[in-house]
């Protein structure tokens, strides 16, 4: 099917594609707290990743994300969860969330912020990103092999977030 048939409307729901990366590494997970400027997040810690790029697949954006903001290559990487974040708008966000393993090596100072392994206990002694209390559980207890977890994230009028496992 030639790309003018892919159904590409400007009226229908549109998507921007991300990752996230968890590595995880002897009962620690690598996170990133947010620079004190950032302008989302700040101060506030979560997993490394970003944007797809145009052209780009999503196992390869996960491995691209992740180097330029850790200086660290994926050892593996595997797709833990799929969560679509419904925004209120015409475009929303699908997230691929990914549980991985990195190759040993030192981590490299980003502008995005401060990295550092934290041991399983010491998560929620942190502040974590809104979603992280419920998410990274679900991704450090998940198992390569099993199926991806999906979610969908919404907002209600007061901007709360409400979270649909399995949906």
């Amino acid at each position: 099917m030639p790309a003018s048939d892919q159904g590409v409307f400007p009226d229908r729901y549109q998507i921007i594609p991300r990752v996230l990366v968890f590595a995880i590494d002897d009962g620690r997970v690598l996170l990133l707290k947010g620079a004190p400027a950032k302008r989302l997040w700040a101060n506030q810690n979560n997993g490394v990743g970003g944007h797809i790029e145009q052209g780009e697949s999503v196992m390869a954006a996960a491995r691209r994300e992740f180097q330029e903001e850790t200086g660290l290559e994926l050892s593996s990487a595997h797709l833990a969860a799929v969560v679509m974040i419904d925004t209120g708008e015409p475009i929303g966000i699908s997230m691929h969330v990914f549980q991985a393993t990195a190759q040993p090596g030192e981590l490299k100072p980003s502008a995005e912020g401060t990295l550092e392994w934290v041991p399983f206990e010491e998560i929620f002694n942190r502040p974590l990103v809104e979603d992280l209390p419920k998410l990274l559980p679900i991704v450090l207890n998940w198992h390569p092999g099993e199926p991806p977890i999906f979610a969908k994230y919404s907002y209600n009028k007061s901007q709360e977030l409400h979270i649909l496992w399995n949906e």
